[in-house]
């Protein structure tokens, strides 16, 4: 097999990629995807993702290191393995994150990353339920919708917050630069009844192109050289490996874990890492891996009365109301994603904008990763640091592609991620007391009543909390020694290679990964256009 351009991972970003290069007929792309055809019916159905985080035909069942900063714990570490990655499988939830957070990647040394250069590009993505404008677009690929059902917990959350002092935005993706604590309603990538994934959104409509092939179940073991240039990838289909070639380039959007694990296994990285477990070098690089980001999740719940909830509603002859209302109206419980409602609040005195995002859901969950609603009615709050100081790690253990890499965030590693932690934990707290909410609070479940001083706040994270699935930052981009891509998201010193998903981020967003990682690949499409 033979293209102009080899991509690696169907995915959020090889998604857009196949659309975006395949829109000139001349240009031939083949994808190539570890993963099979996104037929599962709960892949579809929004609220079908709760069902599909550890699903073995979906997902790779990674396991974060037992040395991750959580007492031993290897969690779970769900990532998408099948057309459109894990946009399939999340909470798909779209926001874009702060103004301030690309901007400081133009500060880095990053040309044409800073907000003013990135908001095009989502605005190109989008495809808005409501009216184009300066912040939304229309006519894009990605289906995203504003929140429709606002249940009676939600609203009061909303109220509660207010009564905290905290500004009430419609829109959580107008935001001004230097905006304070702030509270409003979540965005979806949802178009209609159905979840928007990459999938859906980008390749489904251009699959048939005859410029466009799309190779699945296809595990990607190489890189392929000629000297100091990338001509193609080796990858094992069916029992057999096989070979493509790249008559202009090799994209990685293998995402934040698989990236970095493809250019380890082809050679490429720290040569000191390399040569510990066996992999010849062909070219140092010793940024790959490192400065691994992730949002870290620890939860406050309550049992509640008086009001109606998801826990309810979820089973018996409330969940045969639900099924009924979806299927006539498109509307209520099936639609919903991770949460409705987020919260973006300030915990640390030394930060300039709000450094914590509080989700909240109107519904209770059972103790675990795993979103497994509990059995009382109840309001839970899902409370990250936005800007996490740790820095973790991707590293390959062998030379074989079907050795899950070592994957370990660190999390907590930073004295003040675990501040921000604690404090946004007793934050919520008080949010759930503001008056709005009190009226309906029983009594808090999750940490309960019994945590009350730093130590025991951070010894409950550190034994309950988990990623929010949010990995990114393997791959850097910048101009330093310990950068992996350029501001082009070139491979250093390598020809013919760039790595265009979330692993390029110099710095992990401050909200969820999807709709930037979707801008990256987008503003990559046309980088790579622009070059020939």
């Amino acid at each position: 097999m033979q293209a102009d351009y080899v991509i690696v991972g169907a995915g959020s970003a090889g998604c857009v990629l196949a659309n975006r290069l395949t829109e000139n007929p001349n240009t031939r792309v083949i994808l190539i995807e570890a993963g099979g055809r996104d037929w599962h019916p709960m892949l579809h159905i929004p609220a079908g993702y709760m069902k599909m985080l550890d699903h073995p035909s979906v997902t790779w069942g990674f396991k974060a290191d037992p040395e991750s900063g959580l007492n031993g714990r290897a969690i779970s570490y769900p990532r998408g393995k099948v057309l459109g990655g894990s946009s399939a499988i999340n909470g798909m939830i779209y926001i874009r994150g702060q103004p301030e957070d690309y901007d400081h990647w133009g500060q880095l040394g990053n040309r044409g990353w800073s907000w003013d250069d990135v908001l095009p590009f989502f605005r190109k993505a989008e495809n808005w339920e409501g009216q184009a404008d300066d912040v939304h677009g229309k006519g894009g690929p990605l289906f995203t919708s504003p929140t429709r059902d606002r249940p009676e917990l939600c609203r009061a959350a909303v109220e509660a917050g207010k009564q905290m002092g905290w500004e009430y935005r419609e829109d959580v993706n107008a935001l001004t630069p230097g905006l304070g604590d702030h509270v409003g309603w979540i965005q979806q990538t949802r178009g209609g009844r159905f979840r928007a994934s990459a999938a859906r959104s980008y390749l489904n409509p251009v699959k048939k192109r005859p410029n466009l092939q799309i190779v699945t179940n296809a595990l990607v073991h190489r890189v392929l050289f000629d000297g100091q240039r990338a001509v193609g990838v080796a990858f094992a289909r069916d029992g057999k490996m096989e070979r493509v070639g790249a008559a202009g380039e090799v994209i990685l959007s293998a995402g934040a874990i698989g990236s970095p694990h493809i250019l380890q296994l082809s050679g490429v990285g720290d040569p000191e890492h390399l040569g510990r477990v066996g992999i010849s070098v062909q070219h140092g690089l010793p940024g790959v891996g490192r400065n691994f980001q992730d949002h870290f999740m620890a939860r406050v719940s309550a049992e509640v009365k008086d009001v109606a909830t998801l826990n309810e509603k979820s089973r018996g002859l409330g969940l045969v109301g639900e099924v009924m209302r979806y299927v006539l109206t498109g509307r209520g419980l099936l639609t919903y994603g991770a949460s409705l409602l987020t919260a973006s609040i300030k915990i640390l005195p030394e930060s300039a904008t709000p450094d914590v995002q509080a989700l909240f859901a109107s519904a209770s969950y059972a103790p675990g990763p795993k979103r497994r609603l509990a059995d009382e009615p109840g309001m839970t709050s899902g409370v990250w640091q936005m800007r996490p100081l740790s820095r973790g790690h991707v590293e390959a253990r062998s030379p074989r592609p079907e050795d899950q890499p070592s994957i370990n965030p660190r999390y907590l590693d930073d004295e003040r991620d675990r501040r921000a932690m604690i404090g946004g934990l007793r934050r919520v707290r008080a949010w759930f007391q503001a008056p709005a909410l009190a009226r309906y609070l029983v009594a808090e479940t999750l940490p309960g009543p019994d945590v009350q001083t730093d130590d025991e706040f951070l010894g409950y994270v550190r034994q309950n909390g988990s990623t929010v699935f949010h990995a990114s930052c393997s791959c850097r981009m910048g101009p330093d020694a310990m950068s992996v891509v350029d501001d082009q998201l070139r491979v250093h010193g390598l020809q013919g290679l760039r790595v265009i998903d979330a692993s390029v981020m110099p710095a992990v967003t401050s909200t969820n990964t999807n709709a930037p990682t979707i801008m990256i690949a987008e503003k990559g499409a046309a980088m790579v256009r622009a070059s020939v």
